[in-house]
């Protein structure tokens, strides 16, 4: 990938289910981190989309968003021109509303990927707005999702505690680092799987979370916004 990505991250879910095993997991963190610190807590809604077969239009169309002197439009060159599995959403974070790009650098998914590049770009639009945005230029809604999250910082890591709608309390460990090499991130990853290991929790498997976001996908409607969830081995 161009030099223009600087960024590449390595995200590991563990499925927790019960708010129970959540606070367990965050003392133990604690105990391992005293100085970890909290880094925000808030509410998202993320709308997912099947991007167009042709992405060359959507390209040309997510451009119009980014201001003309901004590095942002190459970064959006290089997720387009190189990443692959290219997953789109929009997000609205506690009434700031993003357009977010995930594309892996492995082979598996971008949406639910362990090593990926990610592009963010904070628009002056409300979530409507940018889905309407979005749905002209091609997309089509995959699904909606709402979750309450935690994020902590522990010497460079950092650890979200996600309340989902559907899949319950689930952690993602995720550190970022500059060198995209398959080693570098490789020993990312390992070293990611260590502390969860030290920690008492288990990477969820990327076969079944598949399918639990098969199944999420199908179902959305019964889950957005609510508290109810499902159980899928």
């Amino acid at each position: 990938m161009s030099s223009v990505i600087k960024n590449f991250e390595v995200e590991i879910k563990s499925l927790l289910s019960t708010k129970e095993k959540a606070d367990l997991l965050l003392s133990k963190l604690k105990v391992k981190y005293p100085k970890i610190r909290k880094v925000r807590s808030g509410s998202q809604l993320n709308h997912y989309f099947i991007t167009p077969n042709d992405p060359s239009t959507l390209h040309k169309s997510l451009l119009s968003l980014i201001a003309d002197n901004s590095t942002k439009k190459e970064e959006l060159e290089n997720i387009f021109a190189h990443g692959k599995k290219i997953s789109l959403r929009s997000r609205d974070s506690d009434g700031k509303v993003i357009l977010v790009i995930k594309a892996s650098v492995g082979d598996d998914t971008s949406s639910n990927g362990v090593k990926r590049v990610e592009f963010e770009l904070v628009v002056k639009m409300t979530l409507e707005e940018l889905d309407d945005f979005l749905l002209k230029a091609g997309c089509k809604y995959q699904a909606k999702w709402s979750r309450e999250r935690e994020e902590y910082e522990a010497d460079g890591m950092h650890v979200c505690l996600d309340k989902n709608a559907g899949y319950g309390y689930v952690a993602e460990f995720e550190r970022v680092i500059q060198d995209s090499s398959d080693s570098a991130l490789e020993d990312v990853r390992k070293e990611l799987l260590s502390v969860m290991k030290e920690l008492g929790v288990e990477e969820l498997p990327q076969d079944r979370l598949e399918r639990m976001f098969a199944h999420y996908n199908e179902n959305w409607q019964k889950y957005y916004g609510t508290e109810n969830t499902f159980t899928l081995d």
